[in-house]
């Protein structure tokens, strides 16, 4: 029996069976589990039903929606319970929101007892949909790679185990072979989303620059990389403005997000060098030679994969909490991750070894701006001084809290 991502799948199921009857627009990584979500929640609908996806050779119109939208139609027509209609893909499909606008409003009018889902691979695509055409007729649910907790249930998965392999759960079935799994990843995973969720949908001009600034970028994570940098080590690299550009496509594709540094002023931040989080560890691994045994005796390596697995569990946290990610720098002192709901900024930085001293920048952005929350997040042992920090905690307490702030 399938693993269910319950968290998910029980909000799912509540805003499917209230009302009004919004659209329920999930978005996501490639190979989390939406499309077997929305299987899973198939199978427990208990009225009329139907499933299909727009991931085909060749992209469907418009039209397709309208068709499949029609034979659900018809299923209601019956005098049957809600019809569930789940459409995958969706966004590939030039125009889709507009159809899909036009079809909501008209159930709408006839007063047909129809719920839909839409299922998407693409935030940019997505999103860009949903807001231009469809504007307060839809929810949105954002499914991310699997927490720690899900791997470990599922799978088993140690937390060394976690930062080397990640969320990916397809992949994580041929973790015991590396070299396997390390293909599957690029191959199966990567070189999809590149080449189908951004080169064949979005106009990238110079396509083989892109695939040179992911592959720069993702053996960097949870660095501060700066554009003249990444320019200096690519070939043909036209401009900074393009490289940004190219970072906003891969984060748009669920790959990585580019961090603004926080300032206080959010003028200032605009622009700014940006510290790359991989929204998986595994995207960093599998582009690498290095074996997992090798990775956990190289003390650099296993401290940013550390400090890169808490920044992508912060970015999905605050994602879906409403929020906003960054990092703090000034000359010498760095703070990890500053983390920006509304008025509230909490500070939180992570030391992954054996050190027993409390980190000196996080102590300077407390002076400097006393009102924020101070966190840190250890490696299996708690810091013998703790000075400014409000909370401490290990990284296995962390992890296992999934979608919430520490």
């Amino acid at each position: 029996m399938a693993y269910v991502r319950k968290r998910y799948f029980d909000l799912l199921w509540r805003y499917l069976h209230g009302e009004p009857r919004f659209l329920q627009a999930v978005v996501g990584p490639r190979q989390v589990g939406k499309t077997t979500l929305a299987l899973q929640l198939l199978k427990r609908w208990e009225g009329p039903k139907r499933y299909e996806t727009a991931d085909q050779p060749m992209i469907p119109t418009a039209q397709w929606i309208v068709d499949e939208w029609e034979k659900a139609r018809r299923l209601s027509w019956q005098g049957k319970p809600d019809t569930l209609l789940v459409l995958d893909e969706v966004q590939k499909i030039p125009r889709w929101s507009e159809a899909v606008k036009m079809l909501v409003d008209e159930d709408k009018r006839r007063g047909l007892r129809l719920r839909v889902v839409l299922l998407g691979s693409s935030a940019l695509l997505m999103q860009k949909g949903l807001s231009e055409s469809l504007a307060g007729r839809f929810e949105l649910h954002r499914h991310p790679h699997w927490s720690f907790r899900e791997c470990r249930e599922c799978f088993g998965l140690s937390v060394e185990e976690y930062l080397y392999f990640g969320g990916y759960p397809g992949a994580l079935l041929l973790r015991k072979e590396e070299e396997r799994w390390r293909g599957f990843i690029r191959d199966s995973l990567i070189e999809t989303v590149l080449s189908k969720d951004v080169l064949l949908i979005w106009p990238v001009l110079k396509p083989a620059l892109l695939r040179q600034a992911f592959g720069v970028v993702i053996s960097h994570p949870a660095e501060i990389l700066s554009y003249q940098k990444m320019l200096g080590t690519l070939q043909d690299a036209g401009n900074t403005t393009t490289i940004a550009s190219y970072l906003r496509l891969l984060s748009h594709a669920f790959l990585l997000a580019p961090l603004e540094r926080f300032s206080g002023s959010r003028v200032k931040q605009r622009g700014s060098t940006p510290k790359i989080i991989a929204l998986d560890n595994a995207l960093v691994t599998a582009m690498m030679t290095t074996t997992f045994q090798q990775a956990k005796r190289d003390a650099s390596l296993w401290g940013r994969l550390v400090e890169n697995a808490v920044g992508a569990q912060l970015y999905w946290a605050l994602q879906n909490l409403g929020g906003e990610l960054l990092y703090w720098r000034d000359r010498q002192d760095e703070v990890d991750f500053i983390a920006v709901q509304g008025e509230k900024v909490s500070a939180v930085e992570v030391k992954s070894g054996k050190e027993t001293a409390f980190p000196e920048g996080l102590d300077v952005f407390k002076r400097r701006y006393p009102e924020a929350r101070t966190i840190l997040i250890a490696g299996h042992r708690k810091p013998s001084t703790a000075k400014a920090a409000q909370e401490v905690m290990t990284m296995d307490r962390f992890l296992l809290q999934e979608m919430t702030l520490p």
